[in-house]
């Protein structure tokens, strides 16, 4: 019996909880981005793990496809900030904004968004963009 997208993304972020590198993940979320291409999670987490290795340009393109399936969602936001922070594009004021609202209204997301960035600082000390926009989005509430 084939296991389902849901049982494949669990799998996955288990893995990811474990420890193993975003490199060795990437295709595991970019195959659940491929067979479930409306799935916002599914493109986060994708952009999250090319953030952590470094490929920004990728990022910013799954994080814009996780924001546009799911605007409502902090962690797309603060993925999609990061990476135009990364490539130096414009307007991520807007997705800043936007995270501190959505944080604001719920503090399971706002723990969730700080668990986070204190994870992504722990995988990749010294990140810089990263940092940024958790002062932006953290300190200023």
């Amino acid at each position: 019996m084939p296991e389902t997208i849901d049982g494949l993304f669990d799998t996955a972020i288990e893995r990811y909880k474990a420890g193993e590198p975003a490199t060795d993940l990437i295709p595991v979320f970019k195959d659940l981005c491929d067979r479930a291409p409306k799935s916002s999670p599914a493109w986060t987490c994708l952009a999250w793990l090319y953030l952590l290795d470094d490929k920004a340009a990728l990022a910013h393109k799954a994080a814009q496809k996780a924001v546009k399936l799911n605007p409502q969602d902090a962690q797309a936001r603060v993925n999609l900030a990061v990476a135009m922070l990364e490539t130096g594009q414009k307007g991520l004021r807007e997705h800043v904004s936007f995270a501190q609202q959505l944080i604001f209204v719920n503090p399971d997301w706002r723990e969730e968004i700080e668990q986070s960035m204190a994870d992504g600082l722990q995988r990749k000390p010294g990140w810089e963009s990263l940092q940024k926009v958790k002062n932006w989005i953290l300190e200023t509430n």
